[in-house]
């Protein structure tokens, strides 16, 4: 007798992971597109950093996108420290490797900006060190569970650094009002909004279009993860 697409879905949750992943890849695309067009050629050039000031778009979205990566993998953390349970582990490794991908381009994109702006790519602003320091802490947490082979202990050595290591984001993000620094302060506040309205609508669509791969990537490294337990648990037997 012959199935229903839906039919096979709720037989094989596998089929429907993939229709998501499909899903985010197509609005990722989509909006990674029109934040190009936004970005490059909608928005207006900023007045005083010229068209350096574009590599805002990039670079912003990506940190925040890195910072609810962490939040996540702070999340799950503690989910593996209460329960036990694997998933919670699978989830937390799945979204740190996400977020060193989006730290990395942070710490790419904003020496790049910051060569045309202040004349040097790196100058150890309390932002940027602490930004390098969050990538070094989660760069540790991969690296530890490399080095852990018991699953069970692995999780609970991991969830532990994933707690500890999500403390740096708070701190980034007042790095800015803590410290004096060459790191420009907020643009968005509360009841204030320091850029015109067309650069924070781009901003949006750049978050948003990050977001998008940001779930894309997880769900792709959570079906890898998947197979690798299904390959550890036949090495077991």
């Amino acid at each position: 007798m012959s199935q229903t697409i839906e039919q096979v879905e709720m037989q094989d949750p596998g089929v429907q992971g993939w229709r998501t992943q499909k899903l985010w890849g197509v609005l990722t695309l989509v909006s990674m597109a029109v934040l190009m067009y936004m970005a490059l050629v909608w928005a207006p050039e900023d007045s005083v950093q010229g068209a350096p000031q574009r590599i805002f778009y990039i670079h912003v979205p990506s940190a925040w996108i890195a910072f609810l990566a962490f939040f996540v993998v702070f999340v799950c953390s503690i989910a593996v420290l209460v329960t036990g349970d694997r998933k919670w582990d699978d989830r937390a490794v799945s979204s740190a490797e996400v977020g060193v991908v989006f730290t990395t381009a942070v710490l790419i994109s904003g020496p790049l900006w910051a060569k045309p702006i202040w004349g040097v790519y790196w100058s150890w602003d309390p932002r940027l060190t602490s930004s390098f320091i969050l990538w070094l802490i989660y760069l540790s947490y991969l690296a530890l569970r490399s080095y852990v082979p018991d699953p069970a202990r692995r999780a609970r050595f991991s969830a532990v650094l994933g707690i500890v290591g999500f403390v740096d984001v708070p701190i980034i993000y007042f790095s800015v009002r803590w410290w004096r620094a060459l790191h420009p302060g907020y643009v968005i506040q509360p009841g204030k909004v320091d850029m015109p309205g067309s650069m924070v609508l781009t901003l949006m669509v750049g978050l948003l279009a990050f977001t998008f791969l940001y779930l894309f990537l997880l769900g792709l490294r959570l079906q890898n993860q998947r197979l690798q337990n299904a390959n550890e648990r036949k090495g077991l037997e």
